[in-house]
């Protein structure tokens, strides 16, 4: 099927590399035109351009935003208000690592990780919470990760951040759901990505093993899973996680 969003705007922050590139690209396929959020110009110039040369899709610009700054957020979506109208929806992607035990992790390596992952969607939220009540419509798209579910050493900080997305999910879809409004959230588990490309062989073969499909997951496997969420097709679907894993997390 195509231009499932025929008509609509989307935001996806963190939409310059990785999942969240994906994410842009398959809602432009489907006739969304797309907001890209990021703080490095280049990625977010390409990814705007390979959006701009598929043959159907509706359109994107990039925005620099430090969504973990409020004012920044609040500054950018009312352009996009401005220029676009109504927003119908906001996939919070942004993310990021600062890996550590505990016992030799920073206050700035804790803080980093849960301003950008965590307040970034409050911030986000907060922002278009009220043009979706008026509307009473909207779809929230919130990113968190198998390690939110299952913990994984070496990462406190991003463990905690990714669970509490979780709970801002579930939280938030009771807050608006009696406007018809959705929020879900997507937990993928080991994705190909930049992030995951570090990793030594060792450590893949040891992920692999946990993994019952014994395979790392697609960007595009998490898109066409953020598709559905945004979709008509998830309209009794609110407060959800669905884990895109192979199997990791039963």
């Amino acid at each position: 099927m195509k231009d499932i969003l025929k008509g609509q705007t989307a935001i996806v922050t963190g939409g310059t590399a990785g999942i969240g590139a994906a994410i842009a690209k398959k809602f432009a396929e489907q006739g969304a035109y797309v907001a890209i959020f990021g703080t490095n110009n280049t990625r977010g110039e390409q990814v705007v351009a390979e959006i701009q040369a598929l043959s159907n899709a509706a359109g994107a610009a990039y925005y620099q935003v430090n969504v973990a700054n409020l004012q920044e957020v609040e500054q950018a979506i009312k352009k996009i208000q401005e220029q676009r109208g109504n927003i119908d929806v906001l996939v919070n992607n942004a993310g990021i690592t600062r890996d550590q035990l505990l016992m030799k992790m920073t206050e700035e390596d804790w803080d980093t990780v849960m301003a950008v992952n965590v307040k970034s969607c409050y911030n986000t939220c907060r922002t278009l919470v009220r043009a979706f009540l008026r509307a009473k419509k909207g779809k929230i798209i919130n990113v968190s990760s198998v390690v939110g579910l299952t913990g994984n050493a070496g990462q406190v900080n991003y463990a905690a951040s990714k669970a509490a997305i979780l709970g801002l999910t579930k939280a938030l879809a009771k807050e608006v759901a009696s406007r018809n409004i959705q929020v879900n959230c997507i937990a993928p588990g080991f994705i190909t990505t930049a992030m995951t490309e570090v990793m030594t062989e060792e450590q893949k073969q040891a992920t692999l093993a946990q993994i019952p499909m014994g395979r790392m997951g697609t960007t595009d496997e998490i898109a066409h899973t953020a598709l559905f969420l945004a979709s008509s097709w998830s309209d009794y679907i609110t407060g959800q996680v669905l884990t895109v894993d192979g199997g990791m997390v039963m």
